[in-house]
């Protein structure tokens, strides 16, 4: 008399007489298993991304929105060549001319710095300022001095012009740059802000006196070994309205070698 199979919920346990039927379909299902085993890898590498890949995924959905709202705050800084957008300087074609308005920087718009010009080497570039350091968090009233605008190029050198308030140096309004003192008095007080760190008289190798129409610029050679901005730098500061304005050209050694006279230049050039 034949067995029947013994059947459950779950399982179905062959009699003697079907295990070798059984055992058939096992063999072909563990071939099948094995060679769907086979193709997963490659069946992941094709049509999905690994885990770490995915990881990576997720944490840059994270960051983007930081980074889109960095790259959308309002800033005019272009990181290209000057020359594809300042026009060529009247007075010397092989530069171009930076005239800064209001829709420039902060303390333009506020009033606080009046319009200034210098001229750059059209592949010069336009460096962004942090917020912290534009000042922008404390228009109309700033305690401490800020940086307006930076420029930069790799073999030259950088620029950049530094505003102070007036009455950080002087109680007087409306100070003129001889009210406040002599040059090395005002370089004394403002020599952080070109060194980038700590001014020491023994740095400033020659100061001059400029007169453009009614305005009076104090400039300044400096040698500066230990400075954040470089072993040379160049300075010219003037004062009007509620503000003290410094132009700075600063350069390595080897930049300076190739570059002095560019950026004496571009020193000259600075006027408010």
């Amino acid at each position: 008399m034949s067995t029947s199979p013994f059947t459950t919920s779950l399982f179905t346990i062959p009699t003697s007489s079907s295990s070798s039927h059984f055992s058939s379909k096992l063999t072909h299902f563990r071939s099948f298993r094995a060679s769907a085993s086979d193709q997963v890898p490659a069946i992941i590498s094709q049509n999905h991304t690994p885990r770490r890949e995915l990881l990576k995924g997720f944490i840059a959905l994270q960051i983007l929105p930081l980074v889109v709202l960095r790259e959308t705050l309002p800033s005019h800084a272009r990181e290209v060549d000057v020359g594809s957008f300042l026009p060529p300087s009247p007075s010397d074609p092989s530069f171009v001319l930076f005239k800064a308005s209001t829709k420039d920087t902060p303390a333009l718009r506020a009033g606080n710095v009046q319009p200034y010009q210098f001229i750059l080497p059209p592949t010069w570039k336009q460096l962004r300022i942090a917020n912290i350091l534009s000042g922008n968090y404390c228009q109309p009233k700033c305690a401490e001095p800020w940086v307006e605008v930076k420029f930069e190029d790799e073999k030259q050198g950088k620029v950049q012009v530094v505003a102070s308030p007036l009455i950080r140096l002087t109680n007087k309004p409306n100070a003129t740059i001889e009210d406040i003192g002599s040059p090395e008095r005002v370089i004394a007080s403002l020599g952080p802000f070109v060194t980038g760190n700590t001014y020491d008289p023994e740095e400033l190798l020659e100061t001059s006196v400029e007169k453009l129409g009614d305005q009076t610029y104090y400039k300044y050679v400096l040698e500066t070994p230990y400075a954040l901005t470089g072993s040379h730098n160049l300075a010219k500061a003037t004062a009007k309205g509620n503000t003290v304005v410094l132009f700075v050209a600063s350069a390595n050694d080897k930049q300076w070698q190739t570059s002095q006279k560019t950026l004496k230049a571009m020193l000259d050039s600075f006027q408010v």
